[in-house]
């Protein structure tokens, strides 16, 4: 029994040396340190966050607030029509004066690519003005030729059905004159053509360019022949139809170029588009 006393006093004695040890230990680290041993570590929090994902409601491509719920395709269809005709009747006026052409950097019809050889030929050898010359009776021919464009445009026009006005409304500046050149310019080239060809004849244009590829033949000792017609046809379509872009474009951003009811409802409806 007293054996047992006895050592159980010795374990006490031990543990309270070794607990007045640890005192004086934590004692002195926080003397050095600062750091209190008997305040207990927080632990870092190790949890990882998962960052929540926001969805993103995802709405349809049409988010336009435009309107045309109330516009039928017939309205949108005569909309687009007046526009183009409006086009037209303007282009050709402009186009038809004396320099309509020759002075519009947009619409100047140039010396045919595969003949401007003879051009710099000509300058080299000091005939610089037959060539400016050949290059005007070109672009008079234009001029006196598109005064007969109008009913021939105007007709492509009105008898084009457009089953995707809708979609032209809302597209580019220039969506409906794209749309009427892609239908119409084989047809318009046709119709077209006799009243150039006949043009040509009138400002004489036809008798300077048989001299002017004559003389570069015969310098050059080549053979070279080119169908004027068909380019200076070519050449005037595209310049209606650069007019006709142009006022298309006017009237879509231009509230004040649309000058009727129907205009002034197709088009204030894609305003905001």
């Amino acid at each position: 029994m007293r054996k047992n006393i006895l050592l159980a006093a010795g374990l006490l004695f031990s543990i309270s040396s070794q607990a007045q040890l640890l005192d004086i230990i934590k004692s002195a680290v926080k003397d050095k340190t600062g750091v209190d041993l008997n305040t207990p570590t927080k632990t870092k929090n190790t949890t990882t966050t998962i960052p929540t994902t926001t969805s993103t409601s995802t709405t349809s491509a049409n988010t336009s607030p435009i309107n045309l719920g109330s516009l039928t395709s017939t309205q949108i269809s005569s909309g687009l029509k007046e526009a183009l005709s409006m086009g037209v009747t303007d282009g050709v006026k402009k186009l038809a004066l004396t320099d309509g052409f020759l002075k519009n950097e947009a619409v100047k019809i140039l010396m045919p690519e595969k003949l401007r050889k003879i051009d710099t030929t000509l300058r080299s050898l000091g005939m610089g003005s037959l060539a400016d010359e050949g290059v005007k009776l070109l672009n008079r021919a234009a001029e006196d030729a598109v005064t007969e464009a109008a009913p021939i445009f105007t007709k492509a026009i009105t008898s084009m059905t457009i089953t995707d006005a809708k979609n032209i409304l809302l597209g580019s500046d220039n969506a409906a004159t794209n749309y009427l050149q892609t239908k119409t310019q084989s047809q318009l080239f046709t119709a077209f053509q006799p009243k150039v060809k006949a043009s040509l004849g009138k400002v004489g244009a036809d008798t300077v360019w048989k001299n002017l590829i004559s003389k570069y033949n015969t310098f050059t000792g080549q053979s070279v022949t080119t169908d004027l017609n068909e380019y200076v046809t070519t050449e005037t379509i595209n310049g209606v139809f650069k007019m006709v872009a142009d006022k298309e474009s006017g009237i879509r951003n231009t509230p004040a170029m649309r000058t009727t009811s129907i205009l002034q409802k197709v088009f204030g409806a894609q305003d905001g588009k």
